[in-house]
């Protein structure tokens, strides 16, 4: 007859109160109700000695892993300890109805310590299987921390359910009356699923790093005085926009720095600014865009709807068949082509060359000049490339650039191009060729070990006699 039926289990002869099977037989037991066999538990005895070492067991099988698995600053949660005790209430409970109710030959020697010991048993050979398999994938593909959130839903969902129906399975072997079987099938899940979602076991705490400290320093400070006025920022900024002067090329003028906890990007937006201001005359035509602590009361923040919202300003003002729309974005860059973003509490999109793309074609910007200071910029390039458009880079698709750490002023492609180069040519493709040297040069001298970012520029052939015409226009008084 097969483990797995439900006929009665096989008698045991009587037994001395020592056990044949030593405490460790209980692992073996409870790997075996794990896999949903019928335990052989007739030669084991739940004494309290061996429920208390069940217990402890657990407990330090977890803190064992936890610790393995926490980052090097975590420091131990004592109060962890008193997480989990309504499911093990609930389960102690569920153990001693079902004894009570049980019928058979053994039935007389069931008891409710038995069937805890066993449960206890096999959640802690599911626990060192879990256990197990964290630290290899750790050591082989990655921390599990490093998973997507519906992954981590995913595993979770099978651990929950694989010890929900282990334990229903076991109890349900035992469980004489109907009465005992209903309440298996209704109380196992729910303390299952509260603990292990809503009070999981914690034993231990990530301590905030120095560079986690910053970034929660760094963060908008989102007072009812910032919140209201920045709507207002904004309206103020897009209504002091001037028109354009007729027949002349008159450059609108765009920063976008949406990285609130490094300052680097906030000084960039204002030196790119000031250079267009007196080099191209964009005074009155330009408008930053930055998200920084400093700035929440100054300047509008570098979102996307601000972003789309002053192009189609701009747009609306500009003569679109002569004027120039300048747009500088700086932050930290991905090789998927995305601007980074950081604004929290606030939540924002990232921008991407597609999205600008589309913004600027719907605005009906004829002629554009795209700026992009950040790692892997150069993706930006095909996405914005035409014939009507100039687009620079502070590196290529497949190259990080340089200064945009937290102890930086400005960056390698920022001062070379904005605080240097266009200082002594209103050319942008000359100024570009005059930076791609300085910056070689200067990443050389600053050990940069990646490679050289390699900043990028494509120029429309339509662009460029407008371009020439409005630095010809700003050499004449």
């Amino acid at each position: 007859m097969d483990e797995g039926t439900e006929a009665p289990l096989p008698t045991a002869a009587p037994q001395d109160d020592r056990p044949a099977r030593g405490r460790s037989a209980w692992l073996l037991e409870g790997a075996r109700v794990l896999v949903f066999r019928a335990p052989r538990w007739q030669d084991l005895a739940a004494r309290p000695l061996t429920l208390a070492l069940l217990v402890l067991a657990g407990y330090v099988l977890a803190f064992g892993l936890q610790w393995a698995l926490a980052d090097e600053a975590a420091r131990p949660l004592w109060t962890g300890l008193l997480s989990g005790w309504i499911d093990v209430a609930v389960i102690a409970w569920l153990c001693w109805v079902v004894a009570r109710s049980a019928s058979g030959s053994d039935a007389p020697r069931l008891t409710a310590a038995t069937l805890m010991a066993l449960l206890w048993s096999a959640t802690l050979v599911l626990s060192l299987g879990e256990g197990a398999l964290a630290l290899v994938h750790g050591a082989v593909w990655g921390p599990t921390a490093d998973w997507p959130a519906s992954l981590h839903w995913v595993s979770w969902l099978v651990a929950i359910s694989w010890t929900a129906l282990m334990q229903i399975r076991l109890l349900w072997r035992f469980a004489g009356s109907a009465a005992a079987r209903g309440a298996v099938l209704l109380l196992v899940p729910v303390p299952l699923a509260l603990s292990g979602w809503f009070a999981p076991t914690v034993l231990w705490w990530a301590e905030p790093t120095a560079e986690g400290q910053a970034e929660a320093e760094a963060a908008l400070p989102l007072t009812d005085e910032i919140v209201s006025a920045q709507p207002a920022l904004l309206a103020q900024a897009l209504d002091a926009l001037q028109p354009p002067r007729p027949g002349r090329v008159n450059m609108y003028a765009l920063t976008y720095a949406p990285y609130a906890s490094e300052d680097v990007f906030m000084r960039e937006s204002a030196v790119v600014a000031e250079t267009l201001r007196e080099r191209f005359d964009a005074e009155g035509r330009l408008v930053e865009l930055v998200v920084n602590p400093a700035t929440g009361m100054t300047l509008p923040w570098a979102t996307p709807l601000n972003l789309r919202k002053t192009i189609a300003r701009m747009a609306a003002l500009m003569d679109r068949e002569h004027d120039v729309l300048f747009l500088h974005m700086t932050s930290h860059g991905g090789a998927d082509g995305k601007l980074a973003t950081h604004t929290w509490p606030l939540q924002t999109e990232p921008v991407t060359p597609q999205l600008l793309k589309r913004w600027l074609d719907e605005a009906g910007v004829r002629w554009r000049v795209i700026s992009v200071s950040a790692c892997y910029s150069g993706s930006w390039v095909a996405p914005l490339a035409g014939d009507g458009t100039l687009v620079m880079t502070a590196a290529d698709a497949d190259n990080t650039s340089y200064g945009c750490g937290k102890r930086s002023e400005l960056t390698f492609f920022g001062r070379a191009m904005y605080e240097e180069a266009l200082r002594k040519t209103r050319s942008f493709s000359e100024a570009h060729a005059a930076a791609r040297k300085v910056i070689e040069v200067r990443e050389q001298e600053a050990g940069k070990s990646d490679g050289y970012s390699n900043p990028q520029i494509s120029e429309g052939a339509g662009i460029r006699p407008v371009l020439e015409r409005l630095a010809a226009e700003r050499r004449t008084p």
